[in-house]
């Protein structure tokens, strides 16, 4: 609704959701097997990284995502395909 509204001003609305990323707390809550049970639901086969959140954001926030509004990029790894 907000990149509907906003759109006509030039103004892009979007989102970035980010899944499990490896942090000094989510890395202190987890043990080696609650780790690799989680590892086997992400393709990509790794926690994400802080980058790789600033990453989603520079892109939206660039030239390069000029023509998208009222998308919601997954930081996930594929964690969530089905």
């Amino acid at each position: 609704a907000m990149a509907r509204e906003l759109g006509p001003d030039g103004i892009r609305v979007n989102s970035v959701t980010p899944g499990l990323i490896q942090t000094d707390i989510t890395g202190g809550m987890m043990t080696d097997a609650i780790r690799t049970e989680i590892l086997k639901n992400i393709p990509i086969g790794r926690l994400g990284t802080a980058q790789d959140v600033a990453n989603a954001f520079l892109f939206l926030a660039s030239e390069l995502s000029g023509y998208i509004t009222g998308a919601v990029i997954d930081v996930n790894g594929g964690m969530l395909i089905h």
